[in-house]
């Protein structure tokens, strides 16, 4: 089957790599979005999916706005287009571009977290399992109808980071059985139940903002959920504190005002929750190194009555 590859995310690498050596499969060409500037000297850095693609001597496209590329598709003369975080809502003109259509691999288990951020919404929410969807394009956002899903279980140490990259290599086997589904001219589609879809949208670094009113659990929770990317952080004093990694102390006695640290040891910095208690492994201060709490406590001081906000 002759395929066009279209994603930008890191999470599609696997699956990049395994059409690449597939015997069944071509990849005739891969679409992913615009170089652009990284880090702190704002160095203009390709998408690593182009930089594979490359070494593959795969001709590779980077329009700005896909819409305005169909022409160029359709010269690929690609049978099926697989969809991987790639950024950009593809239009209608674009999805009839391959006659099979576009599979959209979606790392939840659909209708359950469409949108931008599914893999730290599972996490957040306390879901117990996750998985791939692989769905049949339509306009709308993740709203086509699924061929197959590939379930899998979230650990209760699962960070974003994580589970981000279980899903990218869970993802290859469900695309080979549903390019092998696909290839029999009768796919199964399973339309989304609507009255169960929730949404998630694009993270910012403010939705990492540390409610100390909140359950100790759900704090654990968004902490793992935002490792590596929004992050988590409070304010010690006027200076922000980032976290790392924490532990919850769900059995706790009748507890300070929420915010309030309780003891600051080197066994972690144990901070008053909503309900239960929150202690602080792993933290970095504005400017600082990521530490140990024991480490950060001997150039950072503190004792119980301190307060974070």
């Amino acid at each position: 089957m002759r395929v066009l590859y279209i994603g930008t995310g890191d999470i599609g690498l696997p699956s990049l790599e395994w059409l690449l050596n597939s015997t069944k499969h071509q990849v005739v060409g891969v679409i992913t979005q615009p170089d652009k500037p990284v880090g702190r000297k704002m160095v203009i850095t390709p998408p690593r999916i182009k930089v594979r693609a490359l070494a593959a001597g795969i001709p590779v496209l980077q329009p700005a706005k896909i819409r305005h590329a169909v022409e160029e598709l359709k010269s690929f003369n690609a049978d099926v287009a697989i969809v991987i975080a790639y950024g950009q809502i593809l239009s209608r003109a674009v999805l009839d571009v391959p006659p099979l259509g576009c599979l959209n691999v979606h790392t939840s288990l659909l209708p359950r977290h469409r949108g931008a951020a599914p893999i730290q919404a599972a996490i957040r929410d306390g879901d117990t399992e996750t998985g791939v969807s692989i769905m049949f394009m339509d306009e709308g956002l993740d709203t086509g109808d699924v061929l197959l899903m590939h379930r899998m279980p979230i650990a209760d140490d699962d960070t974003g980071g994580t589970l981000h990259d279980k899903l990218a290599l869970q993802a290859p086997s469900a695309l080979e059985e549903a390019l092998d589904l696909l290839a029999t001219g009768h796919p199964p589609r399973e339309k989304q139940d609507e009255s169960k879809v929730t949404h998630v949208r694009k993270l910012t670094r403010q939705d990492g903002r540390l409610d100390w009113s909140r359950p100790a659990i759900e704090l654990d929770r968004l902490i793992r959920a935002f490792t590596p990317w929004p992050g988590t952080s409070c304010m010690l004093k006027d200076v922000q504190m980032k976290v790392h990694k924490a532990q919850v102390i769900a059995n706790a006695d009748a507890c300070p005002a929420p915010g309030t640290i309780v003891s600051a040891n080197a066994s972690g910095i144990l901070v008053s929750c909503g309900s239960g208690l929150l202690n602080l492994i792993e933290v970095q201060i504005e400017g600082g190194k990521r530490l140990p709490a024991a480490d950060f406590l001997r150039g950072h001081p503190l004792q119980a009555g301190d307060v974070l906000h």
